[in-house]
């Protein structure tokens, strides 16, 4: 089994009364591209700068490569963090900044020279060493302030929300290139950013964060179309989150109905949220429906109609539809048992994972037997 590169062990971090990290552990494998995720001020740049020895943890430990790291100082570390400020040197040219931290180290001039050429040959801007800071656009520098980490061969870099202050456009091509910059590099990233569609597209693994807290982590896909709890849900895309209670195994009961589904494990009765995503819901018409809603208010998004509703229970509705509707009209809408997922009041990641996993062994002997 491969060592992780990175470990947190039961971190906690505090500022006087103010607890800004609540015994977190984090796991990072070697060549993997994880992000955390979540709202300001949730501890993402704390557990970063943790990691990089700009900041002691209050309690518990972190470990690189199976060796603690807690008294080692930044400059030591085998890891190089680029900020969301890029602090480059406005006096020197593109391939003096590079090379700063080489250059810092003493290393002999042709070696360095080398460095920074592939460094900035990685980047995509091969021949720009001679230019000035100044004259490069807010992509560019961007790219610089990476080349200059990545020219020290670190195993691992931080990255703190380092497109936002890009424009759209160059921020979603800047995805393209961090990624791809990743694999080709293959050394562990970790990414900080609040953007969840900026999350979902780049990573390979996901911490979803909130005060301070790792609230789950697991795959884009798993954090997408499993949310652990009511935040995961409403934080990651776009959610319908219903009332409804557990029936037993695969059947829920919610909008005054009963429903199939995918989960179980759960006890009948229960109270429980649902969630469905507005692009796993079809509209039809009352006859055929699951559920019948009267649509209020809808707006043309390019590749679909983004459609509000309500239902004769009060319960709002977001429905994504390459079809447009009538405001005022009744319509029925449908989905399939797989597109809800059910949502326990206060269960944990590993109890959310056990309870998966109990069900997916029944499933498979289940499949043997047959």
């Amino acid at each position: 089994m491969t060592q992780p590169i990175i470990e947190l062990k039961h971190v906690t971090k505090r500022y006087g009364t103010n607890t800004i990290l609540k015994n977190v552990d984090l796991t990072l494998e070697p060549g993997t591209f994880y992000t955390l995720l979540g709202p300001s001020g949730c501890g993402k740049t704390t557990i970063l700068r943790i990691i990089a020895g700009f900041s002691d943890a209050t309690e518990g430990d972190v470990l690189f490569a199976g060796k603690r790291l807690n008294k080692v100082p930044a400059n030591q570390r085998n890891i190089n963090t680029v900020f969301q400020e890029y602090a480059l040197f406005p006096h020197m040219t593109v391939a003096e900044n590079v090379a700063f931290g080489l250059t810092l180290k003493k290393m002999p001039k042709a070696e360095i020279a080398e460095r920074v050429a592939k460094a900035l040959k990685l980047v995509q801007l091969a021949d720009y060493g001679d230019r000035d800071i100044s004259a490069l656009s807010g992509g560019q520098q961007q790219r610089i302030a990476i080349a200059r980490a990545i020219v020290m061969q670190p195993k691992v870099l931080l990255l703190d929300e380092p497109l936002s202050a890009l424009d759209a456009k160059l921020r979603r091509e800047m995805q393209y290139e961090l990624r791809d910059l990743q694999q080709r590099l293959g050394i562990t990233f970790l990414f900080v950013t609040h953007d969840q569609e900026e999350a979902l597209a780049m990573s390979d693994e996901i911490f979803v964060m909130n005060q301070g807290e790792v609230l789950q982590s697991g795959t884009p896909e798993d954090i997408y179309d499993e949310p652990i709890n009511h935040f995961v849900a409403d934080f990651i895309g776009e959610s319908n989150i219903l009332q409804g209670k557990m029936l037993g195994d695969f059947q829920v009961a919610f909008g005054g109905h009963e429903f199939e589904c995918s989960d179980a494990g759960i006890p009948a009765g229960e109270p429980v949220e649902i969630v469905i995503r507005p692009e796993d819901l079809n509209l039809t018409t009352p006859e055929e429906a699951k559920l019948t809603v009267t649509i209020d208010t809808q707006l043309f998004r390019g590749n679909y109609y983004e459609i509000a509703a309500t239902d004769n229970l009060g319960n709002d509705w977001q429905i994504h539809s390459v079809n447009p509707a009538e405001d005022g009209e009744n319509v029925g809408i449908t989905f399939r048992p797989q597109d809800l997922h059910v949502m326990r009041f206060g269960e944990k990641e590993a109890e959310f994972d056990a309870r998966l996993e109990t069900y997916e062994e029944t499933e498979d002997e289940t499949i043997d037997e047959t």
